[in-house]
């Protein structure tokens, strides 16, 4: 009871300092007074936090956004699920190029195998990635839709020093390239690449006669730089196809640090290998004709690389329901070659007999990489292969000496040249220098066979 009474005491005394104060509104004590009651800005900015939580609406102001998607958004990019919309910028200045930020709370690898795995499903072409499994960025192109995915964690672009990664940040830029597409178009329609392989009566190929010279080989390190040079004399290398201007026929750029596709490795495997062996029909492959029954359900008929694609799979070099594996239903064209893929799709080609039986055992003592478990079953052999190859080993070639095979990681044009300079083994092969004094002796009949060092 004493207490409520002197509660009460303190509330009349309260209520009669603040009518005075209200009376005298104009004198500075009052005003001071005034300024001591007020409430703190800083907690009107900073709410206090109460278990854990905040106070207000400030939660709700961090998670939400008022960004918006453009009305023409293309509907071809894939938007990650757990992702949301930060900021909308336009960059009318620079190519009508549209620029979307987003944060997801997901890691970065997780996104970045998303954005990797619908691109390739959905046959985008894919024109430079970084980082090994896709890593930072990745470029793309649809039609005459052109995209860029940045993804970084939050750690890295907006987050202090000592706090953790709490998001990732994804910067997709798109733009339209209706121009470049239509010159590409009118390109094909127009004139066939003028490096791609010719079907003659007998299912073979005949490579490109012209000797090739490409201007921007001074960028290539030594020594990959003779191998790129002595295939091109050997008119076997298309120029890269991306619907850009490198289309035009009378380009001269290699652009030799571009990733290579699937479609194009498998071009160039057929033409080299055919070349190397122009006197040796025994050892070249057969493309496919046109009544085949497609073995891959993205590779039809209509496909212009229909006959190299398919006459691969019917001579089992690579893997398809016809060789027995099932699972191997699309190709997957314009996705990015691996170095797994390199060696796999080669070596058969190298050795012309079956591959050893390999275990993950056998290629960490041979070549002793110390990311060997990472290495796909099915090219297990042919790794293990290549190392019997000793020196004319394909990794030794491209890669020198190396502890990591790194084989998810994409393959320059530059690399996949390399790679189909020498046909064969340590003991018998040919190498492209050999295949152009045949090319420049059409009255010698014998193949050359040689052990370049």
């Amino acid at each position: 009871m004493l207490q409520l009474k002197r509660s009460a005491h303190v509330f009349v005394g309260l209520a009669v300092l603040l009518t005075s104060v209200t009376g005298c509104s104009n004198s500075k004590i009052a005003k001071n007074l005034e300024q001591s009651l007020a409430a703190d800005q800083r907690l009107k900015d900073n709410p206090v936090i109460f278990g854990g939580k905040q106070t207000g609406d400030r939660q709700n102001q961090q998670t939400q956004s008022t960004a918006q998607l453009p009305a023409d958004f293309p509907k071809e990019i894939p938007l990650y699920p757990n992702a949301q919309l930060k900021e909308v910028t336009a960059q009318s200045n620079t190519e009508n190029r549209i620029s979307t930020r987003w944060y997801s709370s997901d890691p970065s690898n997780l996104i970045a195998n998303y954005y990797r795995n619908q691109f390739q499903t959905n046959n985008w072409q894919i024109l430079q990635q970084s980082g090994e499994d896709l890593g930072d960025s990745l470029e793309a192109r649809h039609n005459d839709l052109l995209v860029k995915v940045t993804i970084q964690p939050q750690s890295v672009t907006n987050a202090s020093p000592n706090q953790p990664q709490t998001a990732t940040e994804i910067l997709i830029e798109y733009q339209r390239d209706s121009t470049t597409t239509a010159q590409a178009k009118e390109n094909t329609n127009s004139a066939p690449q003028p490096s791609t392989p010719e079907t003659t009566n007998n299912n073979t190929t005949t490579p490109p006669t012209s000797a090739q010279e490409f201007s921007d080989l001074k960028l290539v390190a030594q020594p990959l730089r003779k191998y790129i040079q002595d295939l091109a004399a050997l008119g076997v290398l298309s120029a890269p196809s991306n619907g850009n201007k490198s289309n035009d026929p009378t380009t001269n750029n290699f652009a030799p640090d571009r990733i290579i596709t699937r479609r194009e490795y498998a071009r160039w495997l057929v033409a080299v290998n055919n070349a190397m062996h122009a006197n040796n029909p025994s050892k070249q492959i057969r493309l496919a004709s046109e009544s085949a029954q497609p073995a891959f359900s993205d590779v039809p008929k209509t496909d212009p690389d229909f006959p190299i694609i398919q006459g691969l799979a019917e001579a089992g070099l690579i893997k398809s329901p016809l060789s027995g594996d099932s699972t191997q239903v699309l190709f997957r064209p314009d996705a990015p070659l691996t170095r797994e893929e390199l060696i796999l799709w080669k070596i058969p080609l190298d050795t012309h007999r079956a591959l050893p039986a390999a275990n993950l055992e056998a290629v960490k003592q041979t070549w002793g990489f110390q990311d060997a478990a990472k290495i796909d079953p099915k090219a297990l052999p042919a790794v293990l292969a290549d190392f019997q190859n000793g020196e004319q080993s394909n990794i030794r070639r491209v890669f020198g000496y190396t502890t990591l095979f790194q084989p998810k990681k994409t393959v320059t044009r530059a690399e996949a040249a390399a790679v189909l300079w020498y046909f064969g083994t340590a003991s018998e092969g040919i190498s492209a220098v050999d295949a152009l004094k045949l090319k420049r002796s059409p009255e010698s009949t014998s193949q050359p066979q040689s052990n370049p060092g």
